[in-house]
Parts: structure tokens; C-alpha cells; sequence
């Protein structure tokens, strides 16, 4: 049974920081590219960052550029999203994902693994 269990939400004040953390289980990653969407209350899921297998191909949405960072470690299969300088706006559920195709987390294809989401609550 394949997992994507994200951890390391939680609330955090407005300038604070937090890290997201996803490990995946369940079969071979290798090739996929993993990132991060979110859906804050009322709005659509939005793209946040992805990661390609090989590391080539990195993508931030423009909202988020220059305050996250994503990482990966393809030995323990881990996606991590470093969150820095975060803003009420930045309240959401942020979710794990992995597809073969990287350009599926930005162009709206489907995304082929889900995780369930953590909650980031950002306080002004």
C-alpha cells in the first residue's frame, strides 16, 4: 500500500518558521518527482514546490519563492519544505504528492500519490 504521511505542521506567528516533512512507503520512488501543494480554507489546492528524482528540476510557485525550500533525500525517500518568513496567507493544509511527471505539479496534470495533509496555521 503506497504512503505519503507528511509531519511538522502546526501553528507558528507571522516571520516564523517551520519545516514540513514526507516520507513515502509502499513502492520504488525511484524516477518520481515529489513536492508540495496546499489548500487553504475556501480556495482550490494550489502547486507549492516540487523536486525531480535526479534533483535538475526545481519549481516554486511565485508566492512562495525565496522563503521556501524543498529537499529530498532519495535514499530514506523523504521530501522535506522549509518554510521561512511566513505569512497569515501562508495558512493551509499542505499536502505530499509524487508523480512520474514533474511537470504535472504545475501545469495541473494528475499527480499520481497523495499524502493526507497537515495543517500550518500562521498567526498575525
Amino acid at each position: 500500500q503506497v504512503q505519503l504521511v507528511e509531519s511538522g505542521g502546526g501553528l507558528v506567528q507571522a516571520g516564523g518558521s517551520l519545516r514540513l516533512s514526507c516520507a513515502a512507503s509502499g513502492r520504488t520512488f525511484s524516477g518520481y518527482a515529489m513536492g508540495w501543494f496546499r489548500q487553504a480554507p475556501g480556495k482550490e489546492r494550489e502547486f507549492v514546490a516540487v523536486l525531480s528524482w535526479s534533483g535538475y528540476t526545481t519549481r516554486y510557485a511565485d508566492s512562495v519563492k525565496g522563503r521556501f525550500t524543498i529537499s529530498r533525500d532519495n535514499a530514506k525517500v523523504t521530501v522535506s519544505l522549509q518554510m521561512n518568513s511566513l505569512q497569515p496567507d501562508d495558512t493551509a493544509v499542505y499536502y505530499c504528492a509524487a508523480d512520474r511527471v514533474v511537470a504535472n505539479f504545475w501545469l495541473n496534470g494528475g499527480i499520481a500519490y497523495w499524502g493526507k495533509g497537515t495543517l500550518v496555521t500562521v498567526s498575525s
